[in-house]
């Protein structure tokens, strides 16, 4: 399977994340040749337990999260970050969950947008929004690399692929930059070849990121 790179949006102290920046990010794909492809989303959620008695609350995880990634429309991915577990499992849990009544959505998030292709690389920009609304709360970036799987080979290629990226953006003087934070997979108990739990793991860090983005902007703001 290719492997990727999930990035995030970072704002610069005191700016936020606006729809003129996401649309600068996208001309800037097509400034070095990216060729449009369609349009790509994935879907976070973060689960709650329903507890009939609240005092049992504490026993159970707070950072439970499940997501669903364009590339396996069948599977479903579950991700415990306080307990470095990742699992995959079949699409209808989905269902099973609702029906047992064991967890519900306290917040789900698309993330959405263009699919763009450069030679050996696919890159995937897109918004991040609650389900329901158009109230962007992050932007975010996949870069792929089709031909290997191997985080460690792949390493140096992709890091050479970011930087002319990096520059070409920066020309753009935007208010912000891309930020790349790699989990360690080995917490998790995976190995270098790349899955689509690598990809569950990267959305996850990259959600906890946007959220303490997020609240440092409104502590500097308070």
């Amino acid at each position: 399977m290719p492997l990727k790179w999930v990035f995030n949006w970072q704002p610069n102290a005191g700016s936020t994340v606006n729809s003129q920046i996401l649309n600068e990010v996208s001309q800037c794909v097509e400034s070095i040749n990216g060729v449009k492809e369609g349009r790509w989303k994935a879907t976070l959620t973060y689960y709650k337990p329903m507890l009939r008695d609240q005092a049992l609350a504490a026993e159970f995880p707070r950072d439970f999260l499940g997501i669903s990634l364009p590339e396996q429309p069948n599977k479903y991915y579950f991700i415990l970050r306080g307990h470095k577990i990742v699992l995959e499992a079949d699409s209808s849990i989905q269902l099973i969950m609702e029906k047992l009544q064991s967890y519900k959505s306290r917040v789900a998030l698309n993330f959405e947008g263009f699919q763009y292709q450069l030679g050996d690389f696919q890159l995937r920009v897109g918004k991040v929004v609650p389900t329901h609304s158009e109230n962007l709360r992050g932007i975010v970036m996949e870069v792929e690399y089709l031909p290997i799987s191997s985080l460690e080979k792949s390493r140096q290629l992709m890091e050479e692929f970011v930087d002319i990226w990096q520059d070409a953006v920066s020309k753009r003087s935007l208010p912000g930059h891309f930020l790349h934070i790699e989990p360690n997979f080995s917490d998790y108990g995976l190995a270098d070849h790349y899955t689509s739990q690598h990809t569950a793991v990267q959305y996850a860090h990259v959600m906890a990121q946007l959220i303490a983005s997020v609240q440092a902007g409104q502590a500097a703001r308070n």
